[in-house]
């Protein structure tokens, strides 16, 4: 079976810690696979308000969906583990770009994720360009 492989940045230039909490626990006693999607969400908006802008509905002017995310679990992370997750952009298109997520204990590397990002007029309801203050 093909596996999903991720070349992560070299560079991450923002992170964040968070805790598992108990309800990010699957059957498993471990972090859930649906759980590090929202934790991933949360890293997300913490480094959108780090770049200056105010949230995702409010991108410097547009707005973002989430178009495709990919991630690969590396280990497993357990309650009350701090789990520090690094986000950094690449490959900004006209309409669009990648964020890259890197999720570690201490050490350990406990997940890769790529999430690809896409600016979204909602009056319009249609696609929108890249803010420029992101290009930049």
């Amino acid at each position: 079976m093909a596996r999903i492989q991720l070349t992560l940045p070299e560079h991450f230039e923002f992170s964040s810690q968070h805790t598992v909490r108990v309800t990010d626990l699957n059957y498993g006693n471990h972090l859930g696979n649906d759980r590090l999607l929202a934790l991933l969400h949360q890293a997300r908006v913490e480094y959108i308000i780090y770049l200056g802008a105010n949230s995702e509905l409010d991108f410097f002017g547009t707005s973002l969906i989430m178009a495709d995310v990919g991630i690969q679990f590396k280990a497993e992370a357990f309650l009350n583990d701090t789990l520090t997750i690094a986000v950094a952009h690449t490959n900004i298109s006209r309409v669009g770009f990648e964020l890259y997520y890197k999720v570690t204990r201490g050490e350990t590397l406990i997940a890769t994720a790529k999430t690809g990002m896409v600016c979204f007029d909602y009056k319009a309801k249609k696609i929108s360009p890249v803010p420029q203050l992101l290009k930049d």
